[in-house]
């Protein structure tokens, strides 16, 4: 339902507020700016090295030298589109959201999740086998925007990122799988440190939430063309895939096809689109 989480939405009339907006320190004035909190954060974090490096990043497929598949760069793009419009629509905070997306894996690993492994399977190396998960992508990603990467201020001085808690928390907590119970966000602010594996706690804030949810919608769609592309996927498991999507997005139903469908094909629009929908309809607070 269009608006269902307005009264939600992590604005100045929601409880959360005070804890959403705070930073470790105190950011500088410019005096004359005209940009919220949180879309300091967004430019903050276009504007660091580490979103750069991002178009360079694998999302799945590395080292392509075909220029159309799809990079880490063009995956929080990706994610930021969904996330910003699923959020709109359901009357949540679109700056809050669109940051975090934005920044959502300034931290990853180079060759994607591959990547992520390798430098785990290092680190046993030296820590033993049964030594916990050293590298997650999400907690690097906090600590990039904490301690690594630094932007000029008006001075001329190098400063930390300095981010909002509601989007460093955001990093932290856009990764893990989600159950049939759904997803909803945690109470309390938390040390964000404290969380010791991916996945183990809820997001502060519902645009947190829809992060989570876009991160899954956005790749999906996106990582099927690409198989597509490299023609990984064959006629016969494009089929398949069509069959699966049908039946899991209610594309047909008793033989007919429900309104929200846009179209039988298996490819980004129709599948981003349909799960966008989806979601939206199905959700409440």
């Amino acid at each position: 339902m269009k608006d269902a989480f307005i009264n939600e939405r992590t604005d100045e009339l929601n409880h959360k507020w005070p804890d959403a907006i705070k930073r470790e320190i105190p950011i500088y004035s410019r005096g004359n700016s005209i940009r919220s909190d949180f879309d300091r954060d967004y430019t903050r974090l276009i504007h660091s090295q580490a979103y750069s490096r991002l178009k360079h990043k694998t999302q799945v497929f590395y080292a392509p030298k075909n220029d159309h598949v799809c990079t880490r760069m063009e995956h929080v793009q990706h994610v930021a589109s969904v996330a910003e419009t699923i959020a709109k629509y359901l009357g949540l905070n679109v700056e809050l959201t669109r940051a975090i997306a934005i920044g959502h894996d300034i931290g990853h690993a180079p060759f994607g999740h591959t990547g992520e492994d390798i430098l785990n399977s290092l680190m046993a190396q030296k820590e033993g086998a049964n030594a916990p998960k050293k590298f997650w992508h999400e907690r690097n990603s906090l600590f990039f925007a904490d301690y690594i990467e630094t932007l000029s201020d008006p001075d001329g001085y190098e400063k930390t990122l300095n981010l909002t808690y509601a989007v460093r928390d955001g990093l932290i907590c856009h990764c893990g799988e989600i159950d049939q119970q759904g997803i909803r966000p945690r109470k309390d602010d938390i040390n964000l440190y404290d969380i010791k594996r991916p996945g183990l706690v809820q997001p502060f804030t519902w645009e947190g939430c829809v992060v989570k949810v876009s991160d899954k919608i956005a790749f999906l769609g996106r990582d099927i063309e690409d198989a597509r592309r490299y023609h990984i996927l064959d006629m016969g498991c494009y089929r398949q895939l069509r069959q699966i999507v049908g039946e899991t997005l209610g594309m047909t139903k008793n033989g007919q096809t429900l309104s929200h469908s846009s179209g039988k094909a298996v490819n980004t629009t129709v599948l981003i689109n349909d799960m966008i929908v989806d979601m939206c309809e199905q959700s409440t607070p």
